[in-house]
């Protein structure tokens, strides 16, 4: 039977309608982040579309950095975000910035000035906001706002040459002080920054804002189809109107819901803020929702590709339970990661009826999805670590690892059975005297099955390892709803990262996959950068099993 061809969203069923219409012969997007910050998981989202749809129809993106407010942006940001762009497996058209643009957005607040749609403000931001009004009632005029188009000129220019102080000015548009949408009331156009920029050094002290540079930049670029999160579909009319004002090429915008994450912020003022306060290690903390974040604690591109795919195109904003990302990071390692053994905490488990000094060494599958594949060597011998939790004492009925005179099989190999369990003086369990049985050995000719499998290290070969637990960063499952008497600092998870150890397989230290691996029955995770020959540390991606199941 054949499947059902895939329902288009509603930003598939635009460009089909453009392109059948003939309204355009080819896409281009573009993705235009502000170099302030690190890209985190919403921007995920935002590139999966933007290039995702380009791909789809045989068009292209261009990455244009939003470079207008030289005191937060860092040629640090810019690096990082190339990075994280190609780890996600996208490439761009054209490397691009506003700040390409200075010299025509200034030579376009000219006109504007010379045909008398805009003009030189002398107030403050506190009275430009007042002066705005409300959502009921009209905004008012400026005092300067009829100054004549050649002293608002010779201003703009003595604004553009240094001569007054940061936020002694403004540039703003002239549009209706007494309209519907408050960002047709006369919005700034420019502001005076005293400030180097990572780009155009000291050749500027005034910067356009948002709303005078996107929708110009994207009619430069002759972007097709410009593409935004909800929160700028108030700001769409004004996109529309400076370009059929200043009679350039019709781009046009674009919104989609932006994504919304249980347990996660994903405002890039508040992770700095993190980041300042030394609240986490740094933007690539595995806690961060940041892609270097994340990327440091497994998650994988193909991950994150098949949340956005899930999670879809909508025009209505909802809150995504992490559970789902979650769950596909675990459906994406499952299929590829490299199975060892690691014991986090351990018994000592002799054999006490193991021939002396034997070592038995098997081939097991890095993955037993593939067991014809590749196979690593696990150590075998009569001294071995078992987890704690594997063995218990007074065992209930279905309790089916290992407990006194019963048995268990050791995963790959034998089965065993506690002879004897040894205690220190304080009654804690130190140490269980088994015997195996010979004839159980995978492939011996025989087979006795019990109910039970578990994993296990060799004593002697085992290597220490340090753990890192990574947990939800917050505790709140919803932080936009942060009470008006808290600080969202006041809902940090104390338990989002645990230390711990373990005991792995020698194998583990030489896997050179790239991705994070599976420790048997555990979880995934992956050797972190701090890593040394002597202390290699491993982040915990995600635990392995969940009762989430997603729709």
């Amino acid at each position: 039977m054949e499947e059902a061809p895939k329902k288009l969203n509603f930003l598939e069923e635009i460009i089909e309608d453009d392109l059948k219409s003939g309204r355009v012969k080819s896409i281009l997007t573009r993705f235009p982040p502000e170099p302030n910050g690190y890209l985190h998981l919403g921007h995920a989202k935002s590139l999966c579309i933007n290039f995702g749809l380009a791909q789809k129809y045989g068009g292209q993106t261009n990455l244009r950095y939003d470079d207008t407010n030289p005191t937060k942006e860092d040629t640090e940001y810019v690096d990082a975000i190339k990075e994280d762009i190609t780890w996600m497996g996208f490439h761009w058209a054209k490397e691009l910035y506003a700040s390409d643009y200075f010299d025509q957005l200034y030579a376009w607040a000219e006109e504007l000035i010379q045909r008398g749609l805009a003009y030189v403000d002398d107030q403050n931001q506190e009275e430009i906001s007042r002066g705005r009004g409300t959502v009921e009632t009209a905004g008012v005029e400026s005092p300067y706002r009829n100054r004549t188009p050649e002293e608002n000129l010779r201003l703009f220019r003595e604004m553009r040459d240094g001569k007054y102080a940061d936020g002694e000015k403004v540039l703003r548009a002239k549009i209706d002080m007494a309209s519907k949408n408050m960002f047709f009331r006369d919005p700034i156009l420019y502001r005076i920054k005293h400030a180097s920029h990572h780009r155009t050094g000291d050749k500027w002290c005034i910067y356009p804002m948002y709303d005078f540079t996107h929708g110009q930049s994207d009619s430069i670029e002759h972007i097709t189809h410009s593409i935004c999160t909800l929160e700028f579909d108030v700001h769409r009319p004004l996109y529309d109107w400076f370009i059929e004002t200043l009679g350039i090429f019709p781009s046009h915008q674009y919104e989609f819901a932006r994504l919304n994450l249980t347990y996660t912020l994903m405002s890039k003022r508040k992770l700095l803020e993190l980041v300042q306060k030394g609240l986490v290690s740094g933007w690539d903390d595995p806690r961060m929702p940041t892609l270097c974040g994340v990327r440091r604690r497994g998650y994988t591109p193909e991950a994150l590709k098949m949340f956005c795919e899930r999670i879809g195109v909508t025009k209505r904003d909802q809150l995504m339970d992490i559970q789902l990302l979650e769950w596909c990071v675990r459906q994406d390692l499952n299929e590829r990661s490299n199975r060892y053994m690691v014991v986090q905490d351990p018994i000592k488990v002799t054999l006490t009826n193991w021939p002396e000094g034997l070592v038995e060494w098997y081939d097991c599958p890095l993955n037993p999805a593939d067991p014809e594949g590749p196979s690593r060597k696990v150590p075998f011998t009569g001294e071995l670590l078992i987890e704690r939790a594997d063995f218990m004492v007074d065992a209930p009925k279905k309790f089916f690892r290992l407990k006194p005179d019963g048995e268990v099989r050791l995963k790959y190999t034998y089965i065993i059975k506690c002879d004897e369990v040894i205690k220190d003086a304080n009654g804690q369990v130190v140490e269980l005297h088994c015997s195996y049985d010979p004839s159980t050995k995978p492939g011996s000719g025989e087979w006795r099955s019990v109910k039970g499998t578990i994993h296990w290290v060799s004593a002697a070969h085992a290597r220490r390892i340090d753990l890192r637990l990574y947990d939800r960063l917050f505790s709140l499952a919803d932080m936009s709803q942060v009470p008006e008497d808290k600080d969202y600092k006041d809902f940090l998870n104390p338990d989002s990262l645990v230390l711990g150890t373990g005991y792995a397989e020698p194998a583990l230290l030489e896997d050179k996959s790239g991705i994070a691996v599976q420790f048997e029955r555990t979880g995934y995770y992956i050797k972190d950068k701090d890593s040394t020959l002597d202390h290699p540390v491993y982040n915990r991606t995600t635990v392995l099993k969940d009762s989430y199941k997603p729709e």
